[in-house]
């Protein structure tokens, strides 16, 4: 099985040579002026730990972006492949999603669903407001 063991919104994120994950701005909400939004830059930061018998397979992960109402405003989605670690040591993978340019139509609870082979394995919130002139 694999486990999201993190999952946030973030202004930016990398992974350095040695594994480890760096994450700036982090956030759960966003303020706009008027609607339609659009929102320039933002990354889904996640962590995954998987057992030994799932890894060097493909899985499918797919991102879907609901509104308040529960309405997909924005899906994506891929396959990935969470490589065999040395003995001894547990499978794990840092996952970074970079996305421009979102739209936001309403305001409200917005939440992201993260799904791995048709499974929502973690939800990450993120809240739109309005904010007054």
């Amino acid at each position: 099985m694999i486990n999201i063991t993190l999952a946030l919104m973030a202004d930016y994120a990398n992974v350095t040579r040695e594994g480890k994950l760096n994450i700036m701005g982090i956030f759960e909400n966003i303020h706009v002026q008027t609607f339609p939004a659009t929102h320039p830059q933002m990354q889904l930061v996640m962590s995954l730990v998987a057992d030994r018998r799932d890894c060097n397979k493909e899985h499918k992960l797919e991102i879907e972006l609901l509104d308040a109402d529960g309405n997909k405003v924005f899906s994506i989605g891929g396959q990935m492949r969470i490589p065999t670690p040395p003995a001894g040591q547990q499978a794990r993978m840092n996952h970074i999603i970079q996305l421009n340019n979102l739209a936001f139509n309403k305001h409200g609870d917005h939440e992201f669903k993260i799904i791995v082979n048709g499974e929502v394995r973690k939800s990450v919130p993120l809240t739109v407001t309005k904010i007054k002139k």
